[in-house]
This record gives structure tokens, sequence and C-alpha cells, in this order.
């Protein structure tokens, strides 16, 4: 399934010949109840090309930006919708794309509206692969997304463009740590010890802990340890092309977790 996207505001016309891309999908596990508690959309090209072929092929006007922005939602929530995906939905989202949040919905909506995926079921990832220019706007589209339902999460903490700064500014639901800093933390003290405020900071305001790149049973230990219980990554399952990878009951088995 492809995506070129639906009639808008002049800044939402897609263009005219608009990029075709497809979707691969990565759980996110709630470990201590051995649940899906949302699946990643990951952009691919329309055979499988990871998101670096796709990126490639990005024309080099600013407004491509935003066209992509919109496909990708688009095609995730059509392709969650034909999946039968029963939990939240997880999108990327380039907060400098976004022009406005009520007319930039308008092609999200539609979607939602067409395949009958519920909106608070949406969660947006705000990526830390390009500097947030303006803060106060991007704090505008959370307040703005919270009156549709949808959740919104900062991605890759601890890394690039995701600092401290950016999460007072923003305050988002959910935080997902970097992979770099989940690497080896069981090894490493000052890994472990930062995961921990991480840990004690997130649960002081209320918000949710992802840990992302999870590859070893040492390192979901550590985590369950310190106090992080949401994490994705190839321990619990890599990305499935058009298709929900679930998750080997031996995964949590291998855990220190009591059964259900």
């Amino acid at each position: 399934m492809t995506s070129a996207l639906p009639a808008g505001c002049q800044a939402c016309q897609a263009p005219a010949e608009p990029l075709e891309i497809s979707m691969a999908f990565q759980p996110i596990v709630n470990v201590p109840t051995r649940e899906v508690f949302a699946y990643e959309a990951l952009v691919r090209g329309p055979q499988g090309q990871p998101a670096g072929w796709v990126f490639e092929q990005l024309p080099a006007q600013p407004e491509g930006l935003y066209h992509f922005d919109q496909a990708c939602r688009v095609t995730a929530i059509r392709w969650a919708a034909r999946l039968g995906m029963q939990t939240r939905l997880s999108i990327n989202f380039l907060p400098n794309a976004v022009y406005e949040p009520s007319t930039c919905l308008r092609a999200t909506l539609r979607a939602a509206r067409e395949v009958q995926f519920p909106l608070d079921r949406l969660l947006f990832e705000i990526t830390e692969h390009e500097h947030v220019l303006d803060e106060s706007h991007v704090r505008g589209i959370i307040e703005a997304y919270r009156q549709y339902g949808f959740q919104t999460a900062l991605d890759d903490y601890g890394s690039g463009h995701a600092s401290a700064g950016l999460l007072l500014a923003l305050r988002p639901d959910l935080v997902k740590i970097d992979m770099n800093v989940v690497r080896g933390l069981h090894e490493d003290p000052w890994r472990e010890a930062l995961v921990a405020q991480y840990a004690r900071f997130a649960a002081g305001v209320g918000v949710l802990l992802i840990a992302e790149g999870v590859e070893t049973k040492e390192e979901a230990d550590c985590l369950l340890k310190l106090g992080v219980t949401h994490m994705q990554g190839y321990y619990f399952a890599k990305p499935g092309f058009e298709e929900l990878p679930e998750v080997p009951a031996a995964r949590y088995d291998a855990l220190a977790l009591p059964r259900p």
C-alpha cells in the first residue's frame, strides 16, 4: 500500500509525483504485563527498502519534507487498520514540517475516519533528527494534539537534539531513551546511574519512560531493576515489513518477572 495525500489546504496539496512508501512495525512492550503497548511505524520503500533509501528519494524543496511527513502518517494509519492493530500506533513526525496543527491534521483525521482507527490510539513521536526551530510552536502542536486525544513522545532522548532543554520546553506524555544510552548499561555504572535518574524524574512528573534499542536479556533485566517497564528493541522483536511482529513468550520467560 502506498500513499498519496488527499486534497486539503494549499500547503497540504500532494506533489504531482508522490513518493511511494510503505511501513514496517516494531512492538513497544509493557514488560511486566507481557503486552504490546504500541507498534511504532517505521517508513520503508514500497519493496521494503530501508529508511535511508526513502530519504534519498525526497525532493530538495522544503515542502517535500511536509509532504513526506503527511504521507507517512496516512500510510501508517491505513496499514495499521489493514493489519487489524488493536494497540496504540506510534508515528514519527517532523516538528519543523508542521505549519498549523488544526489545518495540517486534516489528512491524518480523514485517514483515521476512513479506516475507523480510534484517534485515542494515535501516538506521535517527535524525532531528534532535526533541531526544533521554534519550541513554542511545537509546544502548541502538542497541546493541539492533546485536544484530539493524541499522545506525544520525545524520541531518542539523550542523543542529538533531544536535550533536557527540549524536554522541559515540550513536556510530552512519553520519553524514549536513546539506544546509545541503553546499550550495555548493565556493564556501565555511568549509564545505569543516568537511566536511574531518568526513571526517578519520569515517576515524579508522571511521564511514561520507554527504553529503545534493547538487545539483550541483561539490558532488559537492568532496566526493570531501575524501574523502566516499557521497552523496544531486537531482544523482543525486529521490525516486520507490512506486518505486526509478535513477541515470543520465551523473551518474557527469560526475564526476572512473575508469570501473570
